[in-house]
């Protein structure tokens, strides 16, 4: 399907309006998966012509998407990737695991961004960091784009690595989203260390239901109901 490529229009309007001189775009992946980290890529592209195909990773084959991996991590000015484990996300919740990685990932380039462009409409970084966010910045912005492709294959290429230690799982294919495969590996042999283990996909499994963790959410209720029977409210 054609698409239009990403262009520089908003980094060059951040530097207009602001006088930023250094302008990251981040992306991140594996929000929405059940095992592994959520792995956040801080790009900083400069405003030159990007390599043929860049778009987001999500519309790119594996193949193509690996290839323009290894171009893009010469191509770009700086790079660096932050990881939020599977632990933080179940004691902090996946937002305040995406701030985590995504501060990781910027605090690693060799210069701090005087912006960041953020894929998406949630600013789930905040202050002390300047943020635009736009919608399909993966599509439409060259540094999200380039951020997409490279936090997309080295995450992949994480939980292929784990697919070794755990192979019921099929980690090198599904890397660690739900799929059959996984689902019936999680049936047969229970949650390995990698997985989110505050998820309700545990509750669909009666034998490995005790292992759930409470989730972020449902801990700061227990503290809340705590708190509040110490102030002698109930």
């Amino acid at each position: 399907m054609p698409y239009e490529p990403p262009t520089h229009r908003v980094e060059r309007s951040i530097r207009a309006l602001t006088g930023a001189r250094v302008v990251a775009g981040i992306d991140e992946v594996g929000r929405g998966a059940w095992a592994g980290p959520v792995t956040v890529c801080a790009a900083v592209t400069g405003l030159r012509r990007p390599p043929e195909g860049l778009t987001d990773s999500k519309l790119l084959t594996p193949l193509r998407r690996t290839a323009l991996a290894e171009v893009l991590t010469e191509w770009v000015t700086s790079h660096a990737l932050g990881h939020a484990s599977p632990e933080e996300i179940d004691t902090l919740g996946m937002t305040a695991a995406l701030r985590l990685a995504a501060s990781r990932a910027l605090e690693g380039l060799p210069e701090r961004p005087d912006a960041v462009i953020l894929d998406g409409k949630h600013d789930y970084l905040g202050p002390p960091w300047q943020v635009r966010t736009v919608i399909k910045g993966d599509q439409s912005c060259v540094a999200v784009a380039a951020a997409s492709v490279i936090a997309k294959v080295r995450r992949d290429a994480m939980l292929a690595e784990l697919a070794s230690e755990h192979p019921p799982f099929g980690f090198e294919t599904n890397a660690g989203y739900p799929s059959p495969v996984h689902k019936t590996a999680l049936e047969e042999h229970g949650p390995t260390p990698h997985h989110r283990r505050s998820w309700a996909f545990l509750d669909a499994l009666p034998r490995w239901r005790h292992l759930k963790l409470p989730s972020h959410r449902d801990a700061l209720a227990a503290e809340d109901l705590e708190e509040a029977g110490q102030l002698g409210m109930f």
